[in-house]
């Protein structure tokens, strides 16, 4: 009876990790450029128990998440430094939080009081050369399809350009990507892959997340139907085996 228990608990115990991802997608659902998170395939072990396998086996996760590589809306806001790649690629950024280099399609971009650029989270941009990208004062702005920034400077002349930065993009092409501990993108084991510069940026578009609030909010219903249902599996595990020691009681 004990092994249609651990069964249940099992399931629960896999259902509260499903029910963490689809929270995790729902809360970031209007952040620029989020990619939406989906469950690990998982795998399986089997307790050992004194040379002897036992009839239980339990499932557990993937320690590293993927996530759904689909394009999310494309919003034309017109705001010069709102990026966004036009189809597959990824823009390099170094976290805030001072860990390894990392990639994203957030392009919501703004230049900070000492000139850097940063996204919405504080993000640095990495150039090409992949060090954090420095704006000078500017009255214009203008970023091809490349990546190439020029301004117009605040102190140049009227019509004057000037080249200050390409913005590292790549199309990670043939990299196994998925998202660490920190919610960062990065290749599953080895580095970043190489700047390329082929991933089309379009200047005046942001790019919303990829998650589908109504699949969301559907499957959370689901997944609340499922643990009732496991729930009353050990319910009714408890009630056979309080029924098996009963018959088993002597009389009297």
């Amino acid at each position: 009876m004990d092994k249609l228990i651990f069964t249940a608990l099992n399931s629960l115990g896999n259902l509260r990790g499903t029910q963490v991802v689809t929270a995790q997608n729902l809360a970031n659902q209007n952040v620029p450029g989020f990619r939406r998170d989906t469950l690990g395939e998982g795998k399986a072990f089997i307790i050992e128990d004194q040379g002897a396998l036992t009839s239980r086996a339990f499932q557990i996760e993937r320690e590293q998440a993927s996530f759904s590589d689909l394009p999310g809306f494309m919003n034309q806001t017109g705001e010069p430094l709102d990026l966004a790649i036009a189809d597959k690629g990824y823009f390099y950024i170094q976290p805030d939080t001072g860990g390894p280099p990392a990639l994203t399609r957030r392009g919501d971009l703004h230049v900070g009081l000492d000139g850097s650029l940063v996204n919405g989270a504080n993000e640095a941009i990495l150039g090409a050369n992949q060090q954090p990208i420095t704006i000078p004062p500017f009255r214009n702005i203008v970023v091809d399809e490349v990546g190439r920034i020029t301004i117009e400077p605040i102190e140049g002349a009227p019509g004057e350009r000037l080249e200050v930065a390409t913005i590292a993009t790549t199309l990670a092409n043939g990299a196994d990507l998925v998202k660490g501990e920190d919610g960062q993108i990065r290749p599953k084991t080895g580095p970043l892959p190489a700047a390329d510069q082929l991933a089309k940026v379009r200047q005046g578009v942001l790019e919303g997340s990829n998650v589908n609030s109504t699949e969301e909010l559907i499957s959370s219903i689901d997944l609340q139907r499922s643990f009732e249902l496991n729930m009353r599996v050990v319910s009714t595990a408890k009630e056979l085996d309080e029924a098996g020691v009963s018959l088993m009681r002597l009389p009297g």
